[in-house]
């Protein structure tokens, strides 16, 4: 049975504030906890006698609450009472923040990742990160200001690619700065994505969904890229959503490297 204090700490962790004081997120649906629960161990689960039978094996490896892990097997309604969606999915969990302790140049200069520079949209955030594990990026840097991957509208957009994707918060002009690795971005006045010469690895940054990458972070591009429209004298629209933007780049450096 959900106590009203849990239900009382599950509500408080909508808000960023409270998950970083808490150190928790929250997951919520059988489709992102299947992806999750590989990955990570949950702190504390919510669910549906229905969902807990289907996955009683996978609660068992990991330990159950031997294994640390506060489980309570609640009805729909409980479930309801407790969930931040429209539609509660049978399970919540409770899961610990990750700890960011690598360097974006280090990973850089060995492989592919993505930088977003104030991308405020949890949505897009999420897409991007589900598009990251699409194409095999496993590291996304990210600008405090950026919307937070685990508010619970984010998590849920990633589909479950948080279980293969590092998302870190960092100072992301200071981080750039120490980088020398090739770092692209996307501009409108940039050479043509598919005639320029793009590398295994390197920095894409994606800049904010209104007024782009930052003068700040900008002056640190080494590569400028233009996504062009067909045909290129049309009529158009001014820009592209982001992680559109996002999908096109990562698609294009993908196929150079023929995987």
């Amino acid at each position: 049975m959900l106590s009203k204090n849990k239900i009382k700490l599950i509500h408080s962790l909508e808000k960023k504030k409270n998950r970083l004081e808490e150190g928790l997120f929250v997951a919520e649906g059988p489709k992102l906890l299947s992806e999750l629960l590989p990955a990570w161990t949950p702190t504390y689960i919510a669910a549906t006698e229905e969902w807990l039978s289907k996955n009683s094996a996978t609660l068992e490896t990991m330990g159950g609450t031997a294994g640390g892990i506060e489980i309570d097997c609640v009805s729909p309604q409980e479930l309801e009472r407790a969930s931040l969606m429209r539609t509660p999915q049978q399970v919540l969990a409770l899961f610990k923040l990750p700890k960011s302790d690598v360097s974006l140049s280090e990973i850089a200069e060995k492989e592919l990742c993505i930088a977003l520079d104030t991308v405020q949209d949890p949505g897009n955030v999420g897409t991007i990160i589900r598009l990251a594990d699409w194409f095999g990026i496993k590291h996304v840097f990210c600008t405090p200001e950026t919307a937070d991957i685990f508010s619970p509208k984010a998590a849920q957009a990633t589909m479950g690619a948080l279980a293969r994707v590092r998302v870190h918060y960092l100072n992301l002009y200071g981080e750039l700065k120490s980088c020398k690795a090739p770092i692209y971005g996307t501009h409108l006045d940039g050479s043509n994505i598919y005639e320029n010469t793009l590398t295994p690895h390197g920095v894409i940054v994606m800049g904010n969904e209104g007024k782009g990458i930052s003068e700040e972070i900008d002056s640190l591009v080494t590569n400028r890229l233009y996504i062009p429209p067909f045909p290129a004298d049309r009529d158009k629209v001014e820009s592209l959503n982001v992680a559109i933007a996002t999908a096109i780049v990562c698609a294009e450096f993908r196929r150079r490297q023929g995987n």
